[in-house]
Order: C-alpha cells, then sequence, then structure tokens
C-alpha cells in the first residue's frame, strides 16, 4: 500500500516558475527541491498522490508550460527503456510519410489517426494502410528516411544517459524493421522490435509479415527484456504516444505519455507534452548535470 509522501511529484518546464507550481500542489510553501539548472526549470516535492492532484496538475499545468510525473519514491532509476518509435522517439509516423510518395499521405494518415486513438484494431488498420502501397518502389523508403525521419529533441540524450547508468534500451514499434534499425542507431538504442515490410527485390508487395507486432507484442517485449536482465516491469521505463502502447505503458513502473493522445494521457501519471524527452530523465530523479550529451 502506497502511503502518504512515498510518491514524488516532478514539475519541468523550460519557462522557469515550477518551485511555485510544486508549492501550489503540495498547499504549503516548502518542501519542494530546487533541481532547475542550465535552462530547464525541475522541481520535486513528496505527494500523497490521488485523482484530487492529477486533475489539479491538469487543469494548472498546460500555461506554464509544465510536464509532470507523480512517480513512486522508491527505484526511481530504471534498468530498461522501452520505447515507440513514431511520434515518440521521431516526430513523424513512418507509414504516413512513406504513404506520401505514393500520392496517398492524406488516406493513410486518417487511418493512422483512428487507430492511434483506439478507435480502429491495429492490425486491420495496418494491413489496410500497407496494401495501399502495394507497388510502391523500395528506393521510396530509403528517400522517406533520408528526407523525413528525424529524432525528436531529446532522444539521443534520454537513450544514452540511460544506457551511461547501466540500463538497456530497446525500442519497439508497430511499425517497420526498415526504418527501426536506423532510427535505433541514430539515437542509441541497444535492440528494435518492429514489423517487417514483404517486398519482391523492387516493389511492395502490400503484404506485412507474419504476426503483427502491436499492443500486445510490445507489452510481451517488455516481459521479455526485463526477465532477460533479470529485472521485473517495475524496473522498466516505458514511452509512448498511442493506443497501441498502453498496455507496455501500464505495467511498467514509470509509463510515460509523450505527446500523447487522449486515451493514452487519462491512464498515465507520468506526462511530457511541452518540453522534450530529457524531461523522463528528469522524472527518474537525473540532475541536469547528469544528462550525457
Amino acid at each position: 500500500m502506497t502511503h502518504p509522501l512515498d510518491l514524488v511529484l516532478t514539475l519541468v518546464s523550460r519557462d522557469g516558475g515550477v518551485s511555485g507550481l510544486a508549492s501550489a500542489a503540495l498547499g504549503r510553501t516548502g518542501g519542494v527541491k530546487d533541481r532547475s539548472a542550465a535552462g530547464w526549470s525541475v522541481a520535486e516535492t513528496g505527494v500523497a498522490g490521488g485523482p484530487d492532484l492529477v486533475a489539479w496538475l491538469e487543469a494548472e499545468t498546460p500555461a506554464r508550460g509544465a510536464d509532470w510525473a507523480i512517480t513512486p519514491a522508491a527505484n526511481r532509476r530504471k534498468r530498461l527503456l522501452i520505447s515507440d518509435m513514431d511520434s515518440t522517439i521521431i516526430g513523424q509516423e513512418c507509414l504516413d510519410e512513406l504513404a506520401d510518395f505514393a500520392g496517398l499521405k492524406a488516406e493513410v494518415s486518417a487511418i493512422t489517426e483512428r487507430a492511434m486513438r483506439g478507435e480502429l484494431d491495429f492490425a486491420g488498420a495496418l494491413t489496410q494502410r500497407v496494401a495501399m502501397l502495394k507497388g510502391l518502389s523500395l528506393s521510396a523508403l530509403d528517400a522517406c528516411h533520408a528526407e523525413r525521419v528525424r529524432l525528436n529533441p531529446g532522444a539521443r540524450e534520454l537513450v544514452a544517459t540511460m544506457k551511461a547508468h547501466g540500463a538497456r534500451a530497446v525500442l519497439v514499434s508497430g511499425g517497420f524493421g526498415y526504418f527501426t534499425s536506423r532510427v535505433a542507431a541514430m539515437a542509441g538504442f541497444d535492440a528494435d522490435r518492429a514489423n517487417t515490410l514483404i517486398d519482391d527485390g523492387a516493389l511492395l508487395t502490400g503484404a506485412v509479415g507474419q504476426p503483427i507486432l502491436g499492443r500486445e507484442a510490445k507489452l510481451t517485449a517488455l516481459v521479455e527484456e526485463t526477465a532477460a536482465l533479470g529485472l521485473t516491469a517495475d524496473d522498466a521505463l516505458a514511452l509512448g504516444d498511442g493506443a497501441n502502447d498502453l498496455d507496455m505503458i501500464r505495467a511498467a513502473g514509470l509509463g510515460i505519455a509523450y505527446k500523447a493522445k487522449p486515451i493514452v494521457a487519462a491512464e498515465t501519471r507520468a506526462r511530457i507534452g511541452h518540453t522534450d524527452l530529457r524531461a523522463a530523465l528528469f522524472f527518474q530523479g537525473y540532475g541536469v548535470d547528469e544528462v550525457v550529451g
């Protein structure tokens, strides 16, 4: 059972003022640790948690440009980082960008958005979108990666800092290995898991390799990766933005919603929507001066 003040509220902003916000959340002055440095405003305090605090944070933090997390005071620094790729580690949805090379971005993006919001079955939506790309040249994958795919701010620092402190980093995606292998290398991940686009050596066939890696497979990845390290899910940080990420986010000791769809944000007590991925380090108690890169 969690007792009062066995939880830590961490507030993070680039605009300052989070110490005062932390005091307001606590309902009194004092008891707030200010860890601000180098352009980052970071404050933390012990709290009892509860739905009233979450509702208050949801109402008060947007105008301050502040991100927040309510985490157990124990075991804050996680030993496994397991993260979604599209719109999380990178700023793009690779399948949507690839569809642009076929002149179908609007149609594919509309399906992606509904799937991310949990309105469509993921496997069915993925199969439908890939089928629309039948006949697309493999050269489009090269062009898409080179021209469109970019890491989100803080991605390299998040991975490098956790790895420097002994963590393993794994990229898990409902997207495709062509992209995850390259993004994993760009950001410094140790491994990646994803789906496979089937081709005939020159063109996409419109088919996806089976079985499809989706919501359940992401949770399985978390379970398998922690077990291989002799850890439990409490030792993991899971990061994502869409309905496909919910199970692994729920299971992890620290599940973070990154610029997430409402269905995901509503079920998390750690949210990044205003700053960047380095906030995930501060949620774990890292100091600004400990960030690598």
